[in-house]
């Protein structure tokens, strides 16, 4: 739904302790003060809002609140509404069996295709990410995914080909991979990420993926989205205004490839 905008609800707290959590004084604590809305209300307030295609349950791990989640997404579907899961994907697989046929699409993270990385800086795992992604592909979900790139700990070459690699081959090279820059914060004092790094972390993706976008920079490469097919500009991206000069009919205005997007006609 690129240019769209939707209705984002979060709490407090998460499954993982991630020391460079980007998103650490909502994610790691309990403290802070809270409005409490029933499920009604929530999808309530989202249909009310008329420029939102539906909910996004996000700011926080979603899935530790699941039965909030589970309450709101069967209520906005049965409205009309799309429910997104923004999450970092350490989730069983019965409970996501429970919540993913009422899910449109998901932004899961795959903080790294290391095993050590997940124990020793996330105090998590790796592969429970990974059979949760392929169990939202298996759904029906749309997918996609976001790695934080990390100086000196995930930044290697062999693993962001490892990564587009799994995720071509397991998701689906049409699956979209959004590579972030890191910044310093909560327990990591790492200088942030050098953009020429997102740059060669973006070329080497490109060469599996289809669709790499860079994330956490201004003014870079990698905002827009082209054809797979020819290369013509789908969609442009500045900050947060969001063009579709290159999509005519829910095609490629070019090639005629069919764009693989919901465009809402306004």
């Amino acid at each position: 739904h690129p240019g769209s905008a939707i209705f984002s609800i979060g709490g407090w707290g998460c499954n993982l302790g991630c020391v460079f959590c980007q998103n650490w004084t909502i994610s790691q604590t309990f403290e802070a003060a809270a409005r409490s809305f029933a499920p009604e209300e929530v999808v309530r307030r989202a249909s009310a809002e008329k420029e939102s295609v539906g909910i996004a349950y996000t700011y926080n791990e979603p899935m530790i609140g699941w039965e909030f989640v589970h309450d709101c997404a069967a209520l906005a579907r049965k409205a009309g509404l799309v429910n997104v899961l923004v999450t970092n994907g350490f989730v069983n697989t019965a409970p996501a069996a429970e919540l993913l046929p009422m899910t449109d699409a998901l932004n899961v993270d795959i903080k790294s295709m290391e095993e050590k990385f997940y124990r020793t800086q996330c105090r998590g795992q790796l592969r429970p990410v990974l059979d949760f992604c392929r169990q939202a592909v298996a759904a029906g979900c749309h997918v996609e995914i976001t790695n934080l790139v990390i100086p000196g700990l995930n930044d290697r070459d062999e693993l962001f080909e490892s990564l587009a690699g799994w995720i071509a081959d397991n998701l689906g090279s049409l699956t979209p991979l959004h590579l972030s820059a890191y910044h310093p914060q909560y327990k990591m004092d790492i200088p942030a990420t050098p953009v020429s790094t997102l740059y060669r972390a973006y070329d080497i993706c490109r060469k599996r993926l289809a669709y790499v976008y860079l994330g956490n920079v201004m003014g870079s490469r990698g905002l827009n989205t082209e054809c797979p097919g020819c290369g013509n500009v789908l969609v442009v991206r500045r900050g947060y205004d969001v063009a579709v000069p290159g999509i005519v009919n829910g095609a490629c205005g070019r090639c005629g490839r069919k764009a693989d997007f919901i465009i809402r006609q306004h």
